[in-house]
Parts: C-alpha cells; sequence; structure tokens
C-alpha cells in the first residue's frame, strides 16, 4: 500500500514510520556482530588486523 507524501506530515508520524525499520536495522547488525566476534572469534576495532592469511 503505497501513501502519497503529505505537507503536512509532522516529525512526530514522521519517526513512527520509520521506528520499526530502525527497530529491525538494529537488532540485524546486533546478531551479526554477536556472530562475528562470539562465535567465529573474529577481532573488531582498530587494534584488528585487517588481512588474514589462509590456514
Amino acid at each position: 500500500m503505497a501513501i502519497r507524501y503529505k505537507k503536512d506530515t509532522g516529525v512526530g508520524t514522521l519517526m513512527a514510520m520509520m521506528l520499526p525499520y530502525s527497530m529491525a536495522f538494529l537488532i540485524g547488525w546486533t546478531i551479526l556482530f554477536s556472530i562475528w566476534v562470539f562465535v567465529l572469534g573474529l577481532p573488531v576495532g582498530p587494534g584488528a588486523e585487517t588481512f588474514y592469511p589462509a590456514r
């Protein structure tokens, strides 16, 4: 369902429309980060290596 842009739409309405997508984005990236760090054990941060030699 497409809704046309309304000029009288307030900031609160825009935030309410974006909130579910923002929450899904935050949860998704948190899950991916947890897998990256805790499951795969790969380092993150400024001191992390940028090249990993083949094992």
